[in-house]
Formats: C-alpha cells, structure tokens, sequence
C-alpha cells in the first residue's frame, strides 16, 4: 500500500471538481459566492472521494478485468484498507457538514448512505443503480443550493434535472461498456437485460430530456444563456447519436460516447457559471 495509492483511488480531480460543482450550485441560488459557502468544497469532495474508495471497495473483482491498473487489483491499495479509508473519508464529511445547517446535513447523511448502498448492491440493480448516480450527481447543485435555505433548492431544481437526465444517459452507455466485465463479476446491468442497441436508445432519450431541460433556466438568464447552452446541448446530442450503431461493448468504447457527454457535461458546468456570474 502507497500513499499515492489512496490519493489515486479517491480520485482526487473528480471529488475536488464536485466540490467546485457544490459552490456553482450555491453561487446559482444566490448569484454570489461568500466565504461561508467554501466549506461546501471539502464536505462534498471527501464524501465523493468516500465514495469512490467504496466503489473500488466492492468492485474489486470487477476492475480485475475492466479496469486492472486501478490501486486495488494492481496492488497499490489492500482492500481492507480502502474499506476503512473509505469510512474515515465518509465521516470526515458529515463532521463537517454539521458547520451548515439542517438541509445540509440531511443530503449529506442521506448521500453517504446511497453511496454505499450503491457500491454494496444498486450498482448490480438494473436501472436502479444508474439512476442512484444520477440523482447523485444532480444533488450537488441541490446541496449547493440547500446552504442558502429551501429558496435556493428550488431555484436549483432545473440545473439538477439537467444534470439527472444527462448523467443517466452516460451511465447507461457505461454499463454497455463494461457489459463484459460486469457479467464475469457476477453484477447485472440493463444491457445485460435489454441489449446494448436498447440501452444506446434509451440514452439518447434521457440526452433529449437533459436537452428539453437546459431550456428552462432561459426563462431566468435569456438570449445568451440559450445560445451557450445550445452548443453543449449539440455535443449531448452528437455523443448519444454516435452510440446507436453499436452493438457490442467494444464498439461503444471506440465510440468514446462516455467521454464526449462528460465533456459536454463539464460545458455545461462553464455556462452556468458565466451566466451565474454575468446575466
């Protein structure tokens, strides 16, 4: 085990970037960021990195064949160690969350939860573990928002089904993506039960609710949040449209379709800041 180890599995830039996603949340409530609302970026990125760890925790034997250069199969973190790394990580965030107020606190116990629920058995749930990553996800902005009271969860609600619908999508082409893997580790996944073509066409359809979604915060931002919005609604588009050829897991690899909707969904990211900031 290496300390670069348990850096590596908490993945540091994912957590940090859901941190900075958790003060956008906030900053789009209240169309500004205080010094109060920063302690939003620790609490949410040692609850993802918790996460993370767990579902490495759980996955092992997964990872052997999908993913073997991750810290447990390669044998750069013990398993037992990620395990109690995982829960110190987890209750580091709740202490922390307990600086808020109550919405805060209860997204976050609830989070923590879900998250080990997921690893430990709603990941190998179809659909329903792929809608649990989801909401988590699409909770980050509610959680932002949540610091300014239930005001700021509402004003919140369209970004979050944004990010919901277009995150389900990803998810759903993911699973096509480790199909191989997933079925030696024993899970069972929605193209295990629909097939790949089913499950690209019912990405594409969660990437056109994320779509019909984006328009909403238009009534709030105008003209220029729409034309900005546009252009990372056309690389949702493109990314899901490109997925329904396939019918294999490695062709939905080659497509890189995952990596082309995080893309699009980092975009997005970008202009609901810039309109946040500017409109």
């Amino acid at each position: 085990m290496s300390l670069r180890g348990l850096l590596t599995i908490t993945r540091p830039v994912n957590s940090f970037i859901a941190g900075l996603a958790a003060v956008l949340g906030y900053l789009i409530a209240t169309t500004t960021i205080t010094t109060p609302s920063l302690i939003l970026i620790p609490i949410v990125a040692l609850i993802t990195a918790a996460g993370n760890v767990i579902n490495d925790y759980f996955d092992a034997d997964i990872d052997v064949v999908n993913r073997p250069k991750r810290p447990i199969p390669s044998g750069a973190v013990r398993r037992g160690s990620a395990r109690a790394f995982a829960t110190i990580l987890f209750l580091c965030g709740i202490l922390l969350a307990l600086f808020t107020n109550p919405f805060c606190i209860i997204i976050t116990v609830f989070n923590s939860l879900l998250l080990f629920a997921y690893a430990a058995k709603l990941k190998s749930t179809p659909l329903s573990g792929n809608i649990a990553v989801s909401y988590l996800s699409a909770s980050i902005f509610l959680f932002g928002g949540a610091l300014a009271g239930t005001p700021g969860l509402f004003q919140n609600l369209p970004v979050a089904c944004i990010t919901f619908f277009a995150m389900l999508a990803r998810e759903l082409l993911k699973d096509a993506e480790d199909i191989e893997g997933d079925a030696a580790g024993g899970a069972r996944t929605l193209p295990m039960e629909i097939g790949i073509p089913n499950t690209s066409r019912l990405a594409l359809l969660c990437a056109l609710f994320a779509i019909g979604a984006s328009a909403i915060p238009s009534v709030r931002w105008g003209a220029l949040y729409l034309a900005g919005i546009a252009i990372v609604d056309l690389i949702i588009l493109a990314a899901a449209i490109h997925a329904l050829p396939c019918t294999t897991a490695a062709c939905v690899k080659a497509s890189r379709v995952t990596t082309l909707l995080k893309a699009g969904m980092f975009a997005s990211l970008v202009v609901f800041s810039l309109s946040a900031l500017a409109l």
